[in-house]
């Protein structure tokens, strides 16, 4: 099966197997933040992705869904060099433990984040639902919410 999508602003050819997943497709393609955490249940969200700025789990969405679409991972936030001012608030509260879940839950922030500027901890504990970490006990996750809230706000103002 062949199709044409969009992963990190980049319009991309994708061949797979009917039944591949779009994490497998992922994965294959170099795109290493995307995990595989739950054996294909979607109950753990180490796959999250965004299509079209909205979180999904791609261990249990079909490649070819996303045909004609937009798909935004981890590397198209930031690097070590140049962290986006989310992965920077991650890092800053400590929210990085393992480092298995922040993909996900990196990606679920932004979402929540580009639809709500100023979200409050029910928000923020809703939109990260979807996510597991076994590690932080989410209390550093969401003060890294609400602190990637604050400097995305900062950032705006002329």
């Amino acid at each position: 099966m062949r199709f044409n999508a969009k992963i990190n602003g980049l319009k991309r050819e994708i061949e797979c197997a009917p039944g591949a997943t779009l994490l497998e497709v992922l994965r294959l393609m170099g795109y290493k933040s995307v995990k595989q955490g739950c054996d294909r249940e979607g109950t753990c969200g180490a796959c999250t992705v965004l299509l079209d700025g909205t979180p999904i789990l791609s261990c249990i969405t079909p490649a070819p869904r996303v045909a004609g679409r937009e798909v935004t991972t981890v590397e198209a936030l930031g690097d070590p060099s140049r962290p986006h001012p989310i992965q920077a608030a991650f890092v800053n509260a400590g929210a990085v433990q393992c480092g298995y879940c922040t993909p996900g839950m990196l990606l679920s922030t932004k979402a929540l984040l580009d639809r709500n500027k100023k979200p409050t901890d029910e928000q923020i504990a809703t939109a990260l639902s979807g996510n597991l970490c076994r590690c932080t006990g989410y209390v550093k996750i969401v003060e890294a919410v609400r602190n990637a809230a604050a400097a995305l706000t900062e950032e705006q103002k002329p």
